[in-house]
């Protein structure tokens, strides 16, 4: 019984020191998880509407009826700039290209923090691209507000 005390307080110590071990000050690392994500400003609905506004449709995509889903990944840094843009999977005619430049537009986010600092975390955004029928007829940002109004209350928030 001695042994698995003595076993289970090192444990514990063990994992104290491991868990004070973290270094929040190396910029190169990429935490995951974090206490508190990283943050579009104005939050999810926001994120929607600027993605809406700044991807067009590219012509080439357009004209094979391209539709599909876009995956990319990104580090939002310390600074909360955009860095690391990666395409995961692209559906060709020109949409991974036109996720990309959006990405690098992107104003700066509220960066993740672990322990109350600031550090650099990974973020995976799908954009999907459909085309639709008088498309052009609604203003698009009308049309956007809609769609990031929608999503955001389809998906549940932490509180």
């Amino acid at each position: 019984m001695k042994k698995r005390i003595a076993l289970f307080l090192m444990l514990c110590v063990a994992e104290t020191f491991v868990f004070a071990q973290v270094d929040t000050t190396d910029a190169s690392l990429i935490f995951t998880p974090v206490d508190v994500d990283a943050e579009f400003p104005g939050g999810l609905e926001e994120l929607i509407m600027f993605v809406c506004m700044n991807v067009e449709y590219p012509e080439q995509a357009r004209k094979a009826n391209v539709e599909g889903t876009v995956y990319s990944s990104f580090c939002v840094d310390r600074d909360g700039s955009v860095s690391n843009i990666t395409i995961l999977k692209d559906i060709g005619y020109g949409c991974g290209d036109e996720v990309v430049k959006m990405l690098q537009s992107m104003p700066r986010w509220k960066p993740a923090r672990v322990r109350g600092k600031n550090v650099r975390s990974e973020f995976n955004l799908p954009v999907t691209f459909t085309l639709s029928d008088g498309e052009d007829m609604e203003p698009k940002e009308k049309r956007c507000r809609s769609q990031a109004q929608l999503y955001s209350k389809s998906v549940p928030q932490n509180e």
